[in-house]
């Protein structure tokens, strides 16, 4: 069965030089987006997609910034354009380790995160925390800036809260500094997760912007990528969870781009993505518990994407949770695969993968973050 998806007029946007096309980028995700996924996700499009960039790394907690101390600084030669996102509340500390980076590394550019949610983050002032205080992301992003001569760019969401929404002003700070890409969660550090993202500030902001600015929130199809840039002006989208429950989607929108009809996926041409993922994780020196690990979060998000064609408007199929909790209960590699091997063979072979009709990505409402001296 083939998809047949509007394609908009081509656009692309411009990192300094380079243009990026397809353009879009892999989200982010720390303890997900590591050099195995990110291969993965490449490999999947056929080496069609615009931007890769690092989990996020911190910059705070070492007395003087070690490349050797953070495993997220790894990437291989073949993920290019790539950017590493550093994280902190200390000018001097996330300038000190954009400048290692950027000499020891040649990453394509630098981005600062302002967009984490997490407490361990946000609670601390970096993250999402430095949209409490913009005067001290201003001096962030002018002491980076200064220390580097590859790109900076910036992740945030569009405030804390929905009463401190501060993103248009997030925006002048950005541009004023020299950021030359913004991107923007669509989002509150409040939101976490939970509910939809809000285009309508993310098009403000791209309407008002000098730089190229990229959509991130709840996009997990073509369909849902191309509406969104024709929709709201955006120079792309960056795409995180729909990319854990598809990693075929830059694939997808490369295809699209180039007038392609997508195929559909079968459950058992889904399944079969697990032995490169694990070939993947193993080059890249995960033991086999860890690239087990890895593979049932991967089959977690993947499972939920299987239907027979009932229940449509469910999240998980009965079919789908009897693939995913056959793979789950797996406890060790090799029982995983020989369970993979009969699932392709029989159950997995009648299903179809449609992930774009899942209506539920999201994750838990935080309300009890509590932001007091962290600056102190």
């Amino acid at each position: 069965m083939l998809k047949v998806v509007e394609t908009p007029k081509r656009t692309s946007f411009r990192l300094r030089n380079r243009e990026i096309f397809p353009n879009t980028i892999l989200s982010p995700m720390d303890g997900v987006t590591n050099a195995p996924f990110r291969r993965l996700c490449r490999e999947l499009s056929g080496n069609r997609m615009g931007l890769l960039v690092s989990e996020f790394v911190p910059t705070d907690a070492d007395a003087v910034f070690s490349l050797t101390g953070h495993k997220q600084l790894h990437f291989y030669p073949e993920e290019t354009p790539f950017g590493i996102q550093i994280f902190g509340r200390f000018p001097d500390k996330m300038a000190a380790a954009a400048k290692k980076i950027q000499d020891g590394l040649h990453p394509d550019y630098i981005e600062v995160n302002a967009g984490c949610p997490a407490p361990k983050v946000a609670g601390k002032g970096s993250g999402s925390g430095l949209l409490k205080d913009l005067p001290r992301l201003a001096e962030i992003l002018h002491e980076v800036k200064a220390a580097i001569d590859i790109p900076l760019t910036l992740k945030c969401r569009i405030g804390w809260d929905d009463d401190s929404i501060n993103v248009m002003e997030t925006l002048d700070i950005a541009e004023s500094e020299g950021v030359e890409l913004l991107v923007v969660h669509g989002r509150t550090r409040l939101q976490g997760y939970n509910g939809l993202a809000n285009w309508d500030w993310i098009g403000n902001v791209a309407a008002k912007a000098r730089i190229p600015v990229v959509g991130n929130g709840d996009v997990n199809s073509v369909a849902v990528a191309f509406d969104r840039i024709e929709k709201y002006g955006v120079s792309g989208v960056s795409i995180g969870r729909g990319a854990m429950h598809n990693p075929w989607i830059f694939g997808q929108i490369a295809d699209a781009w180039e007038g392609k009809p997508a195929k559909e996926l079968s459950g058992a041409e889904a399944l079969s993505v697990f032995p490169l993922y694990f070939g993947f994780m193993r080059e890249d020196g995960a033991t086999e518990m860890g690239a087990l690990g890895r593979m049932k979060q991967l089959a977690a998000r993947l499972c939920k994407g299987f239907t027979d064609g009932e229940l449509r408007e469910s999240n998980l199929t009965e079919s789908g949770m009897l693939v995913r909790q056959t793979l789950l209960t797996s406890e060790d590699h090799n029982i995983f695969f020989e369970r993979l091997q009969n699932l392709m063979e029989g159950e997995a072979k009648n299903l179809r993968f449609e992930p774009e009709r899942l209506v539920n990505l999201n994750g838990a409402k935080e309300l009890d973050l509590k932001f007091g001296n962290q600056f102190k």
